[in-house]
């Protein structure tokens, strides 16, 4: 990705290759250059992670398949932020040249609320999330199950995401709406 402001000041150390290489050993798929911050964490199944080339994954970022069965994919040249959480109990996918800015939260599960059982007991509802290609989630944006972002879309800064969002949409807000469409 040529004169991307990021990537032209990451700089390749000791400490860089050698988180490159020891997540190489556990990952289920790792691209060529991926940059790892210090205190990224690949989570209980990271063998269900699978990463394309040039991604660039900021520190305290958390990544959990959160099964056996569970898979998240991230395409090549797309950006994770700082403390971004993703939690797959089936699966994430997310396109390439895509920016998540930092604290986004990506979960396709949540819990049931039967009012005959303990709010702790309740079972778990997944769907699938789909997040396209050159998509731009803002800082603090929350994406929930099921969703699917289709390619070119802008979530706004804090936006709750609980509906699929089209192409080159701009939606932000509590619940998300389109505000714009890009140009």
């Amino acid at each position: 990705m040529k004169n991307a402001q990021l990537r032209k000041h990451l700089k390749p150390t000791l400490a860089t290759r050698w988180r490159y290489f020891k997540h190489s050993l556990k990952l289920g798929a790792l691209g060529q250059g991926v940059y790892f911050e210090n205190k990224v964490h690949l989570m209980r199944y990271p063998k269900n992670i699978f990463l394309g080339d040039n991604m660039v994954l900021k520190a305290e970022c958390r990544i959990c398949p959160c099964n056996e069965n569970a898979t998240i994919k991230i395409g090549k040249n797309t950006t994770v932020g700082y403390h971004t959480y993703m939690f797959a109990s089936e699966k994430i996918e997310i396109g390439q040249d895509c920016l998540i800015a930092p604290f986004v939260y990506i979960v396709d599960s949540d819990h049931t609320i039967d009012k005959k059982l303990p709010i702790n007991k309740q079972p778990n509802q997944t769907a699938p999330i789909v997040i396209g290609n050159d998509v731009w989630i803002g800082t603090g944006a929350k994406i929930l199950k099921g969703v699917t972002i289709e390619d070119g879309a802008v979530i706004a800064a804090g936006a709750l995401v609980k509906d699929d969002v089209k192409s080159y949409s701009i939606v932000g807000g509590i619940p998300a709406k389109k505000i714009s469409e890009r140009v």
